[in-house]
């Protein structure tokens, strides 16, 4: 039965919000990982049927051994909808189950009868239609090869440079995201090889806006913080964009999610990463190992309410009461709020982004004038960064009704399921006002990574100033 007890271990998780289904699933022991996914996947698609069968049957009173209401879940799929029943020994749960069988069985039809389903599939739950616009999105891992290489490999397996939906085969280069592409919404990559070697990553186009935003400087001296990093696709393309230059610390605080961050990294060849297996908001900002951070990415724990593809609308099949849904939010966003802060207290960082995979303004919006108006950002002079800063040419921006000023709404952006091909999205760009001060002063920080300032490094900086004191001189003879 332990099989079954995981199983139901998983749905717990999943109940408790402790990350989406792909998440969860990642953290499985690998050896029954495939075998307890199917079934965690199958038991989500039916959940609404069996939930009903076990009440009207009276299942959990009747039977006490049976505590945990997962559990029942996972044995009612088993014994209803599995051709091989039950795959356990002959123990007392299982006896239990067995003993309600034909009541089961015949509750199951009722339910068939009365929506008039034809067939056991048509009792589940289907997928957001949204999805099927939504491309399969290849994130081309630059630290191994590049986007030209990348195309040439697919056109020799007969994929056409076309488009997404032209054909089954067709694909495209994103116009937003560099070295991005689009393939057909069906097409697999669980078999192609550059996936499995990390040579390509199965990324959402909304979810690489993050570090685009962030733009962390390819130098030696680069110090970066990754706050929330499993299980790993940002901090990948970070990686990459840092063209495995500097210091990328990646901060997980679950053991589990930390062992798939280190395994995704490790696939990726991230050589200038630092997995840690703490909790960001325990880092004190001035520890010597990371009061030198300039860029900090903040993806926090959100409601994944803009989530349309995969599996994750699995877990959207139970109503939520408003006040409940309102509680919920509300929790999520003083959390979020709680990261920026944290973030903020950093003394050398001077640019910061927030993202969410929700379309609620209270973890989007609501989150962002709060941080804006907060007292770590009015010391630290932290504002939004312009517009022009943050994907210029990506049309949706921010809620200007949820914001206090109307120009803050176009220095965040937005992406919507029902028309930009992608999950729902937010992301924004906190940045310290020139001249603004916080343990370190910005133009400090900016002469010690040269690429802020053009070739206007300290040492150039002196040179230039020894130059005008020599002229000065002459002048005066």
């Amino acid at each position: 039965m332990n099989f079954y007890f995981e199983a139901a271990k998983t749905l717990d998780r999943l109940d408790a919000k402790q990350g989406s289904i792909k998440g969860v699933l990642a953290t499985l022991p690998e050896k029954d990982r495939k075998r307890t996914a199917a079934l965690v996947i199958e038991t989500l698609k039916y959940k609404v049927v069996l939930n009903e069968v076990i009440k009207a049957s009276k299942l959990m009173t009747e039977e006490r051994k049976l505590s945990s209401r997962n559990l029942a879940l996972i044995l009612c799929h088993d014994i209803l909808l599995s051709k091989g029943g039950i795959q356990a020994g002959d123990g007392p749960l299982k006896q239990a189950i067995l003993r309600h069988k034909t009541r089961l069985n015949s509750e199951f039809i009722r339910i068939k009868i009365r929506r008039g389903a034809k067939s056991n599939e048509e009792l589940a739950q289907v997928g957001d239609a949204r999805a099927a616009q939504i491309p399969r999105y290849v994130r081309i891992n630059t630290t191994m090869w590049t986007t030209e290489d990348a195309i040439k490999h697919y056109e020799s397996k007969g994929f056409i440079l076309s488009g997404p939906f032209e054909s089954s085969k067709g694909f495209a280069i994103d116009q937003h995201i560099p070295n991005l592409l689009n393939f057909s919404p069906q097409t697999q990559f669980q078999n192609d090889m550059p996936y499995k070697t990390g040579k390509v990553i199965l990324q959402d186009k909304a979810s690489c806006f993050p570090a685009l935003v962030l733009a962390p400087p390819a130098l030696e001296s680069s110090v970066v913080i990754d706050a929330t990093a499993a299980p790993g696709n940002k901090t990948s393309h970070l990686s990459a964009l840092m063209q495995n230059k500097g210091k990328l610390f990646a901060f997980e605080r679950d053991h589990k999610r930390f062992s798939t961050l280190k395994m995704m990294l490790s696939k990726a060849n991230c050589r200038n990463v630092e997995p840690v297996n703490i909790d960001f908001l325990t880092v004190q900002p001035n520890d010597k190992t990371y009061s030198a951070v300039t860029h900090i990415l903040l993806d926090p724990s959100c409601s994944g309410s803009g989530i349309v593809n995969r599996l994750d609308h699995l877990l959207e099949n139970e109503e939520e009461d408003d006040t409940d849904q309102t509680e919920r939010l509300t929790k999520l966003s003083n959390f979020q709020l709680t990261m920026i802060r944290h973030a903020m207290k950093f003394p050398r960082v001077i640019k910061i982004v927030y993202s969410t995979c929700s379309i609620h303004a209270m973890e989007n919006e609501h989150v962002v004038r709060e941080a804006l108006q907060c007292a770590e950002a009015q010391a630290g002079g932290f504002v939004l960064a312009p517009q022009g800063d943050v994907l210029p040419a990506w049309p949706r921006r921010g809620l200007t009704e949820e914001m206090h000023k109307a120009e803050d709404a176009l220095s965040v952006i937005r992406c919507s399921p029902d028309h930009d091909a992608t999950n729902g999205f937010f992301v924004s760009c906190f940045v310290r006002a020139a001249g603004s001060q916080q343990g370190i002063n910005v133009t400090q920080v900016k002469r010690k990574m040269p690429d802020l300032e053009g070739d206007d490094s300290t040492e150039v900086s002196q040179t230039k100033r020894a130059k005008k004191a020599k002229k000065k001189r002459k002048g005066t003879h």
